[in-house]
């Protein structure tokens, strides 16, 4: 295993145990809402510093990107961080949370983690070594076709310009696919599309730390990725569609007439 991959796992368990201690007590903590629908609490603070504290012993040179304190030092290696995805989740004792860690080195992912300390389900990627949950070998599904395909998004509460877009996306996309799900955690979801849970995934706005790990398991698992016009600017656009070869360009197909200008870049 990865050094930078042994440190990830490390640093992912030691927040769940945080998470964990946390789950009965959530009365106690200080929830607020920090710009519209964007959920920060207590344990956002707390986890995201547990998991920096466990890097910086580690790598004390190494710059990080975190959800809630912002970036730290400089350097070719970067650890992206969402402490808790799924916060909105946890706050309501509705149990599908994560956390999740993505390593940059020379602006690309090169390792990638998340954990869901509930069900204690380790999803882990290395470029070049696969995608693992729990140490066995991740592969996407093999669906050929859109009808029996089981899709996930995010509804775009940060950027309600495009609701009207994501709209018409989502009512043609829901008649022509077997369901589609909103779970409340990016990361777990496209970490369910890289086991095969879920065939599918599209979502509009996201950040760096919403992608960071699970972009790269999409691709060690053998999924597609690209953003809203099939191109790979994903990660900056923050518009991404995943799934096998044939869903994700089903996808693609289904909400090319509803994009706007913006989410063409």
């Amino acid at each position: 295993m990865h050094p930078l991959l042994n440190i990830a796992i490390r640093a992912v368990r030691s927040a769940g145990n945080v998470i964990i201690r946390y789950i009965q007590h959530v009365e106690y903590l200080d929830i607020n809402m920090k710009g519209y629908n964007n959920l920060i609490s207590d344990m956002n603070h707390l986890v995201e510093r547990e998991i920096i504290s466990v890097i910086a012993k580690a790598y004390p040179e190494h710059a990080i990107m975190a959800k809630i304190s912002g970036n730290h030092g400089e350097g070719n290696t970067v650890w992206i961080i969402d402490p808790l995805d799924g916060i909105t989740n946890f706050s309501h004792g509705l149990p599908h949370y994560c956390a999740s860690i993505g390593v940059m080195v020379h602006n690309k992912i090169e390792h990638g983690v998340i954990y869901d300390p509930l069900r204690e389900e380790l999803f882990t990627a290395s470029r070049g070594d696969g995608a693992r949950l729990n140490n066995r070998r991740l592969r996407v599904n093999k669906r050929k076709n859109l009808t029996d395909a089981l899709l996930a998004t995010g509804f775009p509460c940060k950027n309600q310009q495009h609701l009207h877009a994501f709209l018409e996306m989502l009512n043609n996309l829901f008649i022509q696919a077997a369901g589609i799900r909103h779970t409340g955690s990016i990361a777990l979801d496209l970490a369910y599309v890289a086991t095969g849970r879920l065939d599918g995934y599209w979502e509009i706005g996201l950040d760096k730390w919403n992608l960071a790990a699970g972009v790269l398991m999409i691709e060690e698992s053998g999924g597609v990725i690209s953003d809203f016009v099939g191109g790979d600017n994903y990660i900056n656009s923050g518009n991404v569609v995943v799934g096998n070869f044939h869903v994700q360009r089903y996808i693609l197909d289904v909400i090319k007439p509803h994009l706007t200008e913006k989410l063409k870049i």
